[in-house]
Parts: C-alpha cells; structure tokens; sequence
C-alpha cells in the first residue's frame, strides 16, 4: 500500500516511520531541502548548531520510543541530568531546586525540602498545591490560565516564578496569563506526577539533525520509501493523491499556520482550515553568542533571573558542556516579551550583561554573534483552545502535527505522538485482510536487514 506524507518535520518523520514499519511504501514530501522542520540544524560562523535550543525530558516516551526505532541512540545522543533549576543571580536570594534520584514521591519531597531561595511556607504550598492537582487526577477548570490556577493555591515568591511560571514558559511558550491550565496540569501530571525518570533533563549532546531527522530519513529508505525534498505541495487533492498520483492514505504534516492554506480548498475540511487559521502565535528567539573557548557555565543551563528592567534572559545554554563546541551560549527566549522590541545587536548585548552579572564576574568580548527569531514558533496554548484529531473529513486524509496533540502543549513530544497517533489510525481503519497483506508483503523480505 502506498503512503503519502506532506511534511518532514518531526510529525511527519513520525508519522512516515511508523507507516513504513507497518509495511506501506511511503513518500514524504517536503518544501525546503532539509528535514526537521522547525527542529533542525544550520551551519553557523563554521559550526553545526541548532536553529533553536530544544529540550527534552524523561516524560517523552514517544520520542524516545521513535529515537530507538530508526537507530537514533538516546543514551550517545541526550545528556540525561536530574531536574536542577538553578538561577543563580536572582534576588534577594538565589535559586536551586535539585530532584535527587530517590525513588517517587521521594525525589520530589526531597527536591522541595532542600530548595535554596524559597521560604518554609512556598515549599509547604507548593507540597499542597501538588497534592491538590493529584487528588484531582490533575483535572482543572478547561477555561483557567495557569496564572489563575497559581493564584488559587497561594503560589507566591521564588517557586511561583523560578519552578512553576517558568516551566510553563519553557513548556507552553506561552505567558503564564494566558496559557491553559489544562495544558499544563497534564505536563505537570507526567512530569513531576509521575516517576523519577520522567523528570530528567535531557539535552541535546549533538545536532538536532542527528537526533532525528537524518536516522528517520535511512530508516524510512530502507523500508522501500522515497523523501522528496524541494517539493512544496500547495493543494491537496481527493482521492487521496498528491501532484497528481494516486495513495491509498495520506498525512498533512505540516505547521498549524500552514495547514489551513492546505485545507480550505475542499468543503469538507473548510471548517477544520478555519479552526487552524483563528490560532495565535508566539515567537522563540535563539541568541548564540561566541566566546573564547575558556568561557563556560558552572551548569549546562542555567536560568537568568531579572536584576533590573532591562533584563531580558530566560534560559542560556553550555554548548561546550553538550556537544564540545567550547564557548559558545545559546540563550532562549519564549513568548512575547520586551526581548522582540530590541534589534539583535542590543539583544545580544543585553544578555551578555546579564549574564556577566549573574556570575559575578566579567566576561572577555564577544567574538561573534547570531540571532535567531521564530516569529511563529508555536501556536499560543491559550484556554480552550480548539485542537483537532488524526481524522479529517475528506476520505483518504489524516492530519498530524504539535496543533492536532490535544492533550499535550507545541513540543517534539507532542508533533511525534501525533505523527505517531495518525499512522495508528490509518492501520486501525484498514480492512483486516488487506492491512494483513501489505504488512506481510513489506515486513518479510526486510527482517534480516532491520536487525
């Protein structure tokens, strides 16, 4: 059976993976000439770095399942540390919070209990704010903001804005204000709720390309597929069929802002394109910035807190600590902010002071410097919040992509759960002899080389 899948970001390269170990002979098509889509890697001032600084955890199950299955090694590939939030310059005292590895609830009462920064009192609240969402089974009001839900447990000081107001900027890249406490009860809920390991750190020790993309892209070749890259699709037809050929099922893979443009042409999926085409966005700025190749962090992350109001750093990174690339930092910056009014120079500037001044010490001059700015990264994890399954109504199509994840915010995590959550359906909705058939036909001359 023949398969066609419209994008090869992570979602797509999911979706088409799982096509292919089940036995259909797949295409994926992709506009630019590279695989990964919004999670990919750029050459820079002579070095392999990331478009953006991604983050793992423990809790992605999917994406590690995926990694594993193509040959991509977690354990080679991703530096596994335990949770540490460290913001070292912020005031009037500073931050750590360290999960040890004991196993759970331990690791989180131990983590809380020996917090640096907070007060006896926002540990015994964060302790009953935790066991209310448990209680619960992490269910809360589907139109509260996550700064409503913190404000109703008495979420206050240091752990309101160095634990949970920044996770949910690092996960939802959305503004606490305005991002779904739904969403991010359910991160909380397979993260911190469940078992030690889904809290590690897990940060990439190569290039985005290697963690995915590249390995997806052999694994799918070697199971009779064929990735078209430089082949932008700007309609879709029914039938299924793409550029005028015929498959028995296809995936739309693609951004949630550039989904609706595919969609709109066919009456059955125009409300789904008008659904897609109402999603705000929010932007992901990427700043590296070169230094001698002494220059390096007591930690591979650490969190800027402000010091004074022309702070702007959120999260800066140890690439010599990750993947060798000694000296150079990569600072993340998440939703809007005062950070998008300032041009890259001043950017750049900016977060070399303030880290200066979070370490206490000068740093020598920056040797070079890029900035890079995802308008729309991700879309806004707002409250209520529309999100659309693997089935469209047009026969033959199914849909994939962070946007169509509902349980989950914009994460790896979430396109590959849904990439993987479309190739399932289509399985599921075969005729048991003829999904016997093609498996059959595909999986058994290909055994002897998978292994």
């Amino acid at each position: 059976m023949k398969a066609a899948v419209v994008g090869g970001g992570w979602a797509g390269l999911a979706a088409a993976v799982e096509l292919a170990q089940a036995g259909f002979r797949v295409t994926l098509f992709e506009a630019s000439r590279q695989l990964g889509g919004r999670a990919r890697s750029v050459e820079l001032h002579g070095h392999r770095l990331d478009n953006g600084q991604h983050i793992l955890v423990g809790a992605y199950h999917e994406t590690l399942r995926l990694m594993r299955t193509v040959g991509a090694d977690p354990e080679r590939l991703l530096l596994r540390l335990p949770l540490e939030l460290r913001f070292p310059g912020s005031l009037p005292r500073p931050f750590r919070l360290r999960l040890p590895r004991l196993p759970p609830p331990l690791h989180l009462a131990a983590g809380l209990l020996a917090a640096a920064g907070p007060t006896l009192s926002e540990k015994l609240a964060a302790a009953r704010f935790l066991r209310a969402l448990q209680r619960n089974g992490y269910r809360v009001p589907e139109g509260d903001s996550v700064a409503e839900l913190l404000d109703r447990h008495g979420q206050r000081g240091a752990l309101r804005s160095h634990l949970w107001e920044a996770l949910c900027l690092a996960a939802l890249n959305t503004p606490p204000a305005a991002a779904s406490a739904r969403i991010f009860a359910n991160t909380l809920r397979d993260s911190l709720g469940s078992g030690r390991a889904a809290t590690d750190l897990l940060l990439p020790a190569a290039d985005l390309d290697q963690l995915l993309p590249a390995a997806a892209a052999s694994f799918i070749r070697r199971h009779g597929g064929e990735i078209r890259n430089g082949c932008r699709i700007r309609r879709i037809e029914a039938g299924p069929a793409v550029l005028g050929e015929a498959f028995d099922c296809a995936v739309i893979a693609v951004a949630a802002q550039h989904a609706p443009a595919l969609l709109a042409g066919h009456r059955a999926t125009a409300e789904l394109a008008q659904t897609l085409a109402a999603y705000r966005f929010e932007p992901i700025a990427t700043v590296y910035l070169g230094f001698p190749p002494q220059v390096s962090l007591p930690l591979p992350m650490l969190g800027l807190a402000p010091r004074s109001s022309t702070d702007v750093g959120q999260w800066v990174f140890d690439r010599g600590a990750l993947c060798g690339t000694a000296g150079i930092l990569a600072f993340v910056l998440s939703a809007h902010g005062p950070w998008q009014e300032l041009d890259n120079a001043t950017l750049a500037a900016r977060l070399a002071g303030q880290l200066a001044a979070t370490l206490r010490h000068s740093l020598p001059p920056v040797l070079w410097q890029q900035v890079i700015r995802e308008q729309r990264a991700t879309f806004s994890c707002r409250p209520g919040l529309a999100r659309p399954g693997a089935r469209t109504a047009l026969a033959g199509w199914w849909l994939a992509g962070d946007h169509a994840c509902g349980e989950y915010p914009a994460t790896l995590e979430a396109a590959v759960r849904s990439g993987v959550a479309a190739a399932r359906e289509i399985r599921a909705s075969l005729p048991a002899g003829r999904h016997a058939c093609a498996g059959a036909a595909r999986s058994g001359p290909q055994s002897p080389r998978r292994g």
